[in-house]
């Protein structure tokens, strides 16, 4: 494992959805009814409360759909995590300003978690997957824009990002900014 900012940011491998944190966050599609990567991974371990509490969210606040770069926060259902901040990634090569949308995810998860009093936070790689992102340029916007969250996030005390592979881990290190 790998720290940075004093120790509030970790970097490493493993399985997001077996983590001990006030909240994991969902790399989710603006259905945010389930797919497939991390999003399905939580959705399949965390049960139907997820999905209930999801489906909700469509009906009052996002009827078609939430934008990229937004996020939102639900319960953590089955997780160990107590809740789910779910955020759309952009679609590299569709999504205009994909830098900005991918900072925003960062940011407004964690002003999230901050505003809820949540004391830590774990992310997956957000838009890097089915979305294209370039891991190198998404590792450089991520880093800019937890360190920058941090900065107006006192109550925030750990931040986890949690790579499936060793190789994804290591291009974060490689490309990231703190």
């Amino acid at each position: 494992m790998h720290t940075f900012l004093n120790g509030r940011v970790e970097v490493r491998t493993g399985d997001i959805t077996s983590l001990r944190v006030d909240a994991v966050v969902n790399a989710a599609n603006s259905t945010l009814l389930g797919g497939s990567g991390v999003d399905g991974a939580i959705h399949r371990r965390g049960g139907k409360q997820i999905l209930e509490a999801c489906r909700e969210l469509r009906e009052t606040c996002y009827p078609r759909g939430l934008p990229p770069g937004e996020a939102v926060l639900t319960t953590g259902g089955n997780l160990p995590a107590r809740y789910v901040i779910h955020t759309v990634g952009p679609v590299w090569g569709r999504d205009q300003h994909p830098e900005a949308l991918l900072a925003s995810c960062y940011k407004k998860s964690i002003m999230l978690a901050a505003n809820h009093s949540l004391g830590s936070v774990a992310f997956p790689a957000i838009s890097t997957g089915a979305y294209g992102y370039p891991k190198d340029e998404a590792a450089a916007v991520a880093s800019c824009a937890i360190a920058q969250a941090l900065a107006q996030a006192d109550a925030i005390e750990r931040v986890s990002l949690v790579f499936f592979s060793e190789a994804d881990r290591d291009v974060f290190l490689a490309h990231q900014q703190f």
